[in-house]
Protein backbone atom coordinates (compact mmCIF):
# COMPACT_ATOMS: atom_id res chain seq x y z
CA UNK A 1 0.00 0.00 0.00
CA UNK A 2 1.18 3.50 -0.47
CA UNK A 3 0.78 6.55 0.88
CA UNK A 4 -2.54 8.00 1.28
CA UNK A 5 -3.29 11.20 -0.89
CA UNK A 6 -4.49 14.61 0.83
CA UNK A 7 -8.25 14.93 -0.17
CA UNK A 8 -8.18 18.12 1.87
CA UNK A 9 -6.70 20.27 -1.14
CA UNK A 10 -8.40 21.73 -3.36
CA UNK A 11 -8.37 20.05 -6.96
CA UNK A 12 -9.42 22.16 -9.93
CA UNK A 13 -12.53 21.27 -12.16
CA UNK A 14 -12.05 21.62 -16.02
CA UNK A 15 -13.63 25.36 -15.81
CA UNK A 16 -10.78 25.99 -13.22
CA UNK A 17 -13.30 26.43 -10.21
CA UNK A 18 -12.51 24.32 -7.04
CA UNK A 19 -14.63 22.37 -5.05
CA UNK A 20 -14.31 24.60 -2.17
CA UNK A 21 -15.66 27.47 -5.04
CA UNK A 22 -18.23 25.13 -6.11
CA UNK A 23 -19.85 24.61 -2.53
CA UNK A 24 -19.94 28.22 -1.44
CA UNK A 25 -23.66 29.04 -2.56
CA UNK A 26 -23.41 27.79 -6.16
CA UNK A 27 -21.83 30.78 -7.58
CA UNK A 28 -21.12 31.08 -11.28
CA UNK A 29 -19.18 34.30 -13.00
CA UNK A 30 -20.57 36.44 -9.99
CA UNK A 31 -24.22 34.61 -10.25
CA UNK A 32 -25.88 32.85 -7.53
CA UNK A 33 -27.99 29.74 -8.98
CA UNK A 34 -30.76 28.64 -6.95
CA UNK A 35 -33.21 25.53 -7.89
CA UNK A 36 -36.56 26.03 -6.61
CA UNK A 37 -40.38 24.45 -7.15
CA UNK A 38 -39.78 20.91 -8.83
CA UNK A 39 -41.30 20.79 -12.61
CA UNK A 40 -41.36 16.60 -12.77
CA UNK A 41 -44.39 15.75 -14.11
CA UNK A 42 -45.77 12.25 -12.47
CA UNK A 43 -48.83 11.37 -14.62
CA UNK A 44 -46.51 11.28 -17.84
CA UNK A 45 -46.62 8.03 -18.41
CA UNK A 46 -50.80 8.35 -18.79
CA UNK A 47 -51.05 10.65 -20.60
CA UNK A 48 -51.50 13.50 -17.60
CA UNK A 49 -49.67 16.35 -15.40
CA UNK A 50 -49.31 15.94 -11.82
CA UNK A 51 -46.51 17.69 -10.14
CA UNK A 52 -45.73 16.91 -6.24
CA UNK A 53 -45.98 20.34 -4.65
CA UNK A 54 -42.41 20.48 -3.82
CA UNK A 55 -41.17 24.26 -3.17
CA UNK A 56 -37.37 24.28 -3.24
CA UNK A 57 -34.76 21.91 -3.78
CA UNK A 58 -32.81 20.66 -0.82
CA UNK A 59 -29.68 18.45 -1.30
CA UNK A 60 -29.67 15.05 0.27
CA UNK A 61 -26.28 14.62 1.03
CA UNK A 62 -23.05 16.82 1.04
CA UNK A 63 -21.48 18.66 -1.43
CA UNK A 64 -20.13 16.87 -4.11
CA UNK A 65 -21.69 13.14 -3.14
CA UNK A 66 -24.06 11.63 -5.70
CA UNK A 67 -26.78 12.37 -2.73
CA UNK A 68 -26.59 16.08 -3.63
CA UNK A 69 -27.95 16.06 -6.60
CA UNK A 70 -31.37 14.42 -4.72
CA UNK A 71 -33.61 16.28 -3.04
CA UNK A 72 -34.53 15.48 0.26
CA UNK A 73 -38.33 16.80 -0.01
CA UNK A 74 -39.73 15.04 -3.06
CA UNK A 75 -36.78 12.69 -4.30
CA UNK A 76 -36.34 13.90 -7.75
CA UNK A 77 -33.05 14.80 -9.61
CA UNK A 78 -31.97 18.40 -9.14
CA UNK A 79 -32.55 19.05 -12.69
CA UNK A 80 -35.88 18.51 -12.09
CA UNK A 81 -36.25 21.65 -10.53
CA UNK A 82 -36.61 24.96 -11.89
CA UNK A 83 -33.12 27.10 -12.17
CA UNK A 84 -32.98 30.88 -11.25
CA UNK A 85 -30.06 32.49 -11.67
CA UNK A 86 -29.11 35.71 -9.75
CA UNK A 87 -26.91 38.29 -10.54
CA UNK A 88 -24.58 39.15 -7.34
CA UNK A 89 -24.17 42.48 -6.05
CA UNK A 90 -22.01 44.53 -7.83
CA UNK A 91 -18.74 45.87 -5.80
CA UNK A 92 -18.17 49.27 -5.83
CA UNK A 93 -14.15 50.44 -6.06
CA UNK A 94 -14.76 53.55 -3.94
CA UNK A 95 -11.33 54.18 -3.64
CA UNK A 96 -11.15 57.15 -6.27
CA UNK A 97 -11.53 60.50 -4.68
CA UNK A 98 -14.35 62.65 -6.41
CA UNK A 99 -14.37 65.31 -4.15
CA UNK A 100 -11.32 67.34 -4.96
CA UNK A 101 -13.54 70.21 -6.57
CA UNK A 102 -12.50 70.45 -9.84
CA UNK A 103 -15.69 68.95 -11.09
CA UNK A 104 -18.18 71.27 -13.98
CA UNK A 105 -21.46 72.74 -12.68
Amino acid sequence: MGPQQDRSAAKPYANGSTAAAAAAGRKENNKVVRYRECQRNHAASIGGHAVDGCREFMASGAEGTAAALLCAACGCHRSFHRREVEAAAAECDCSSDTSSGTGRR
